[in-house]
């Protein structure tokens, strides 16, 4: 899958599946509205009409399922019929499986994707998880040749006019978003050190046009970044905190994404165990989604000022490293008792939100972190958990989830029951919770919250996506399609704006996807 190109078309072209193996998927319903004439130039003539009519009524999927139309050449997978309503209605997971599973193998596939205009993003970013692009197996290095898989997209329902080349672009620039995202959180440290996550921002910042702000060493200490200065300092390779702006004439408002990006997680002092170490390369998956969204999102013309922030370390063991019962003072003047050296990237991202608000004036702050695998218990291992001050921004996440197929569910946020967990007699704060049954993810997300403070009058929301940013042993991207669907409003593509759960110009296809999850409702 690593050297996979994905090319999305309004039109794939005739093909016979012998020259061209394909995958047609979609929801039942969906497949059994397509007319043969729509679908005959990717299976004549091996597949006569007969055979693929035999094959739609022989599909019983449960969630799923999928036929074989010719060999292991041409197939047939259908989601499931109903989803609940938590989940999205474009079935986005059961999409990225049927594809792994289904996909005929080759140089040159096609993959036919029948569903609605409102479920075209969705599906988009659900495709592109299917297809990572990191590979150390020595026969992918040996591979140079580039496989290709096209995509085409036929709409069904009453909005059936094809996909434009805009609404192809911004479904392409998603997908190289998502499995840029996925690309580096797949990545081992000793690839994807905090120099190496540096360079990929560098990188984005040269497409962009955009010179990165770059914070970095005893710079950080200098300059009161207590927490990530405190987290990173051990390391061979120095903590940073870097920043991307994006500020086009006419803004309104300023946001800023802060993302978490430690690029390998020991627990410090508070080490982790032989069990619970491995897979800690990803604990910089929350920046790294930031990163791939900031690229996508500014690709596609966003009307505000946006400005990406990433908090970047390394939580590792050595002679300098943070000692439980130290005491940092962190960029918001707060000090904070450490007693729990594992719980470290509240520390990073309290100095990432304080800088978003002092020094860029952010109306609309996210975090979004691999914060706690108390998430993975909250919310499961699909749904990020989400904690904000504003009941719309809490009950629009949850609608851009389901819009985007990066499904998000709420966390209480009650700081006046929950933030006494951190009362510490020496400084204003400890790091690491009293009661560890009482609401983890919650207090964590709070910590961070309480260094902007509990009366700021802007939105803030705090996004931990733990246990969604991988399936397995592979990185998933998550993160990307959520933040692009929720700040969908301020951008300039038509697509982005349909999938955007706020702004009055949103409020018909809203209205649409409350519709079509009513119609394929469980409960």
């Amino acid at each position: 899958m690593a050297n996979v190109v994905l090319d999305f078309k309004s039109s794939a072209g005739d093909s016979e599946p012998q020259n061209r193996p394909v995958l047609v998927i979609g929801h039942h319903t969906n497949l059994q509205q397509l007319s043969w004439s729509q679908i005959k130039g990717k299976l004549q003539p091996v597949v006569s009409k007969e055979i693929w009519q035999a094959a739609l009524s022989a599909l019983n999927p449960n969630p799923t399922d999928s036929c074989s139309l010719y060999l292991n050449q041409a197939v047939v997978a259908a989601l499931p019929s109903r989803v609940s309503r938590h989940n999205s209605p474009s079935s986005a997971h059961f999409v990225s499986r049927l594809i792994r599973s289904c996909l005929p193998g080759g140089n040159n596939r096609c993959i036919v994707m029948v569903c609605e205009r409102s479920d075209v993003f969705a599906s988009s970013c659900a495709i592109s998880r299917a297809f990572p692009l990191f590979s150390r197996r020595s026969a992918s290095s040996r591979r140079a040749e580039k496989k290709h898989v096209t995509v085409e997209f036929l709409i069904v329902g009453n909005d059936n006019t094809p996909l434009d080349t805009a609404e192809l672009q911004c479904m392409s620039n998603a997908a190289d978003g998502v499995r840029l995202a996925a690309r580096i959180v797949d990545t081992p440290c000793n690839e994807m050190n905090t120099d190496h996550f540096l360079d990929e921002i560098k990188a984005v910042g040269a497409e962009l046009g955009i010179t990165p702000v770059i914070v970095r060493g005893e710079e950080l200490k200098q300059r009161g970044f207590g927490g990530i200065y405190g987290v990173g300092k051990a390391a061979e390779h120095p903590p940073a905190l870097a920043i991307l702006s994006h500020t086009p004439d006419g803004a309104t408002q300023t946001i800023a994404w802060v993302g978490k990006g430690i690029v390998y997680d020991t627990g410090g002092l508070s080490i982790k165990g032989k069990t619970t170490m491995p897979g800690m390369k990803r604990d910089c998956g929350g920046a790294a989604a930031i990163l791939g969204a900031f690229k996508a999102t500014v690709k596609q013309g966003f009307k505000d000022n946006l400005h990406a922030v990433f908090c970047l370390a390394e939580n590792a063991v050595g002679p300098t490293a943070t000692r439980p019962d130290d005491i940092h003072t962190l960029y918001s003047g707060k000090t904070v008792e450490i007693n729990n050296t594992d719980a470290e990237g509240r520390l990073v991202l309290a100095d990432g939100v304080v800088y978003a608000c002092k020094d860029l004036s952010a109306d609309i702050i996210l975090d979004m972190a691999t914060l706690t695998g108390a998430q993975g218990i909250s919310t499961g291992k699909y749904h990020c958990a989400v904690m904000t001050n504003s009941e719309q921004w809490e009950v629009a996440c949850v609608r851009a989830g389901r819009s985007s197929g990066d499904l998000a569910h709420p966390l209480v946020y009650c700081p006046e029951l929950h933030f006494s967990e951190f009362t510490s007699a020496m400084a204003d704060m400890k790091n690491s919770v009293a009661d560890r049954e009482n609401a983890q993810s919650s207090c964590a997300g709070l910590f961070i919250g309480s260094h902007l403070g509990f009366d700021w009058p802007g939105v803030w929301v705090h996004v931990d996506i733990a246990s969604p940013v991988h399936a397995g042993e592979r990185a998933t991207g998550f993160g990307v399609a959520l933040l692009m669907a929720l700040f969908g409003q301020a951008s300039d593509d038509s697509l982005l704006n349909q999938v955007s759960p706020l702004g009055a110009q949103t409020n018909k296809s809203e209205d649409k996807m409350e519709r079509d999850c009513k119609r394929r409702r469980l409960v």
